[in-house]
């Protein structure tokens, strides 16, 4: 009888244990994205670009993909897009007033896609870097985006 009791108790414990597991998450994907969204959205700086930029769309998904889409005046439209699974590091060119980030990954897994461009058509390659231009950034700033980064990366690679 006192076996029994000892694997019951054991049973419940382990039990109890999986049941507060479940429910628990240790950082959230949704909160993670949007908060790089927001310092994106924040500091972007639409006068970087040589051709007039007409607008653009920067998305970090709960899932785990970076979407860089910009629509220029001449028609001509840039994709740019990864798997944080796949991001490796980053780096910062410029000063606090203005600069660009390059967001690196293991290999080629940038997609890069070019459509309605007059000179060249429409082109599909691979890149390993991504690069988004910033204004007004302040390093705390950049340290945190490379904290989330690194953290959204992990997280990722942890559901796996």
């Amino acid at each position: 009888m006192k076996k029994f009791k000892n694997n019951l108790k054991t049973c419940l414990a382990a039990a109890f244990c999986l049941f507060f597991m479940a429910f628990s998450r240790p950082s959230d994907l949704v909160e993670e994205s949007l908060f790089l969204q927001k310092i994106f959205r924040d500091h972007y700086d639409d006068a970087y670009e040589i051709p007039a930029l007409k607008r653009y769309e920067l998305n970090i998904t709960n899932s785990g993909f970076c979407r860089y889409k910009c629509f220029y005046g001449n028609g001509k439209v840039e994709y740019f897009s990864f798997n944080l699974r796949k991001f490796k590091t980053i780096d910062y060119y410029g000063n606090d007033k203005n600069g660009t980030v390059v967001l690196r990954t293991a290999g080629d897994d940038v997609i890069v896609q070019t459509y309605n461009d007059r000179k060249q058509g429409d082109l599909d390659s691979m890149a390993n870097y991504m690069t988004i231009p910033l204004k007004n950034i302040e390093p705390q700033d950049l340290n945190d985006l490379s904290v989330r980064l690194t953290r959204i990366n992990a997280q990722l690679l942890a559901q796996k």
